[in-house]
């Protein structure tokens, strides 16, 4: 396939599914990953190995990044070895990373007045699956002409792409995105629990409650895995939800709003999500209503 020359920063469970994909479709990928035992398995499908993002970033025309964390963005971008190294106009970074609004445009103002290479923040939603298989949703949030620049990469990652408004409403947008998912996982696991105490088939609810008002992908997802405690291996980390929850509570905050229920929500995971969870697949929240 021609086109533009692909870098990925960031090898977790989202980036490695999407960089298989990005490969499956004859797209060359140069990457780098923090842990560099991430590395070899994507090397083994056709990637090129990296030894920064600043390399990355030498060697492609648009680099996409999933990291962790706010601070994870600015150190790859800025901290030393960072993609500010290499960039330069004509070149785009996508960010699929979850991460600060304010700081995201903040970020991606220095990185294009500094070297002229301009910044799509595109969260993704869906999990592993959907980015393995190409069926992901993306919330983007950038200029016009750089998200058309990045379409056709993004048909080959995304059932639903979206161009949100400037740079910061993707990582606004999946705020949002957050707190309904963070609100349902609750739910879910409050749902679950009472149908056992009632005694009634749990197993069911979701082929009885489909194409009702109640229904819903969460519902047909993950309540069969919590149903089952089926949490090994984990579609998610505990500590990634948590953080997105934490981020969620901050934001409603600085917009002065009170919102019992987000707070309740918020109030549940971290009430789950010990040091000794922060590793274990989010659905497994069931647990903390098996021991109450």
């Amino acid at each position: 396939m021609t086109g533009p020359r692909l870098g990925f920063v960031g090898l977790g469970l989202m980036g490695t599914g999407m960089t298989l994909r990005l490969l499956e479709r004859g797209r060359p990928v140069t990457v780098w990953n923090l842990e560099p035992e991430r590395v070899p398995p994507v090397v083994a499908a056709g990637a090129v190995a990296a030894a920064s993002p600043a390399e990355v970033c030498a060697a492609a025309d648009i680099v996409l990044m999933c990291v962790l964390h706010t601070k994870a963005v600015e150190a790859c971008v800025f901290g030393p070895g960072g993609i500010a190294e290499t960039a330069a106009a004509g070149k785009i970074l996508v960010d699929h990373s979850t991460a600060d609004p304010a700081r995201t445009r903040e970020l991606a103002a220095r990185l294009r007045a500094e070297t002229g290479m301009a910044w799509v923040d595109a969260p993704v939603s869906g999990g592993p699956l959907a980015a393995r298989d190409g069926t992901m949703t993306v919330m983007a949030g950038g200029a016009a002409a750089d998200i058309a620049a990045i379409g056709p990469v993004m048909a080959d990652l995304a059932a639903n792409f979206t161009h949100m408004g400037p740079s910061g409403a993707g990582q606004t947008t999946k705020l949002v995105n957050q707190t309904i998912v963070g609100t349902t996982w609750v739910l879910m696991a409050e749902t679950l629990a009472l149908a056992e105490a009632a005694g009634i088939d749990a197993a069911r609810l979701p082929a009885c409650l489909a194409g009702g008002h109640a229904d819903s992908v969460l519902l047909q997802q993950l309540f069969p895995r919590m149903q089952a405690r089926d949490f090994e291996p984990p579609r998610a980390y505990a500590r990634q939800l948590l953080k997105d929850m934490h981020a969620v509570e901050d934001f409603v905050a600085g917009l002065g709003l009170d919102l019992p229920l987000v707070r309740a929500m918020v109030a549940r995971h971290v009430a789950y999500v010990t040091e000794a969870r922060e590793m274990v697949d989010p659905a497994s929240i069931i647990r903390l209503y098996e021991r109450t």
